[in-house]
């Protein structure tokens, strides 16, 4: 029997993936309209067309449930990049790379449910374990491999930690968007990058 509910027939699969995409689209939208703290499971499933049951059996926590919406929902149609631009130039790949995220982080449609996000990773440990799984350390080596590429290539230093690398090239973006201390503006971007790259090129 249980094997039977697991794999389903056809019909059986096609009706989960539709409730499925329901509640996450649900669970997406609906912290956008009223915050991550007015945001529960009764209010997402009465948006999906579903029983909250159906809910709490695929997800353990509002979290997971955010988390596994803004993968879903907010990556592009043809699943996303696999690596980073790597056209030659490292200075105007990287900036296209961080005017996107600006853009991105400026989008009224993901400011809320991010900054949800962010605050469920900071306070749930498991949530964070599998942020860092499945989207957080998988972006950072995709950024890694793009500076291993720039350092193999002598447009970086030799001895460039890269995991510091990637922190200074993206972590001011992502620190001001959080903490709201400037304005998020492609100049800004472009200024970031400029300054990185200043201490991260091979010295002469």
């Amino acid at each position: 029997m249980t094997t039977q509910r697991r794999s389903g027939t056809p019909d059986s699969r096609r009706r989960s993936e539709t409730s499925r995409r329901a509640i996450l689209t649900a669970a997406f939208d609906l912290v956008g309209e009223v915050g991550y703290a007015k945001l529960s499971i009764e209010g997402i499933a009465a948006r999906a067309g579903v029983g909250k049951q159906t809910i709490y059996r695929w997800w353990p926590s509002k979290g997971a449930l955010l988390f596994d919406a803004f993968l879903t929902l907010a990556e592009p149609p043809d699943g996303g990049p696999t690596a980073l631009p790597d056209t030659g130039d490292l200075e105007a790949d990287l900036k296209l790379v961080l005017r996107a995220t600006v853009e991105e982080l400026r989008d009224p449609r993901y400011d809320g449910p991010m900054r949800a996000l962010h605050t469920e990773i900071v306070n749930d440990p498991a949530l964070a374990a599998e942020y860092a799984e499945r989207l957080g350390g998988p972006m950072r080596e995709l950024k890694k491999e793009r500076l291993r590429a720039a350092r193999h290539a002598g447009q970086l230093a030799e001895d460039v930690d890269l995991d510091l690398a990637v922190d200074m090239i993206f972590g001011p973006v992502l620190d001001r968007w959080l903490h709201r201390t400037g304005p998020l503006t492609a100049a800004f971007a472009d200024r970031v990058v400029e300054t990185a790259l200043r201490g991260l090129s091979p010295r002469r």
